[in-house]
C-alpha cells in the first residue's frame, strides 16, 4: 500500500461539481492499494500518518504529529501510484488491486485512521472522477509505501 502525504492548510475534493470531502490545516492522503496488501499493512500505515512529525511546534520546527496538533486528514483513494512506466510512455496500471479488492482495503485503512486519529477521515468516491484541490504547506510531501518502510 502506497500512500503519497501532503501537509495542507486547507484540502478538498469534488465530484461531479459536489464537494464530498474536506479540512482544514492536516494531511491530504493519496492512497494506492496492491493486491497483496492487508490488515498489517493498512495498521502501519495508519500508525505512522497519526503519529508523522511533519507538522511546526512553537518554535518553527516539524516536530509535532496529526494526533500532537489535532489537525484533519482527507483521503483519497489514487491507483496511479502503482504506476509503471518501464516500457513504453504509457504507463501500466497493473500492480494497482482491481476495486473489489481495492475499495475494500481502503475502506480498512480510512476506519483504521479514524481509530487513530479519534476523529471523523472524510473521503472522495472510490472510482469516481474526483477533482482534488489543495494548498500544499511548506510545501510538504511524503511518500510512504508499506512494502518499503524506510
Amino acid at each position: 500500500m502506497r500512500v503519497l502525504v501532503q501537509r495542507v492548510s486547507q484540502a478538498a475534493v469534488r465530484v461531479e461539481g459536489q464537494t464530498v470531502g474536506e479540512i482544514g490545516a492536516g494531511a491530504l492522503l493519496l492512497v494506492g492499494v496492491e493486491e497483496e496488501d492487508g490488515p498489517d499493512d493498512i495498521v502501519w500505515l495508519a500508525r505512522k500518518i497519526s503519529q508523522l512529525r511533519i507538522f511546526n511546534d512553537e518554535a518553527g520546527v516539524m516536530n509535532r504529529s496529526l494526533l500532537d496538533c489535532g489537525g484533519d486528514a482527507l483521503a483519497v483513494s489514487q491507483f496511479t501510484l502503482h504506476a509503471s512506466v518501464k516500457k513504453g510512455n504509457r504507463p501500466s496500471y497493473s500492480r494497482a488491486a482491481r476495486g473489489e479488492i481495492s475499495q475494500p482495503l481502503f475502506d480498512s485503512f480510512v476506519a483504521e485512521l479514524v481509530a487513530a486519529l479519534g476523529k471523523p477521515v472524510p473521503t472522495g468516491v472510490f472510482g469516481a472522477d474526483m477533482q482534488v484541490s489543495l494548498i500544499n504547506d511548506g510545501p510538504v510531501t511524503i511518500w510512504l509505501d508499506s512494502r518499503n518502510p524506510e
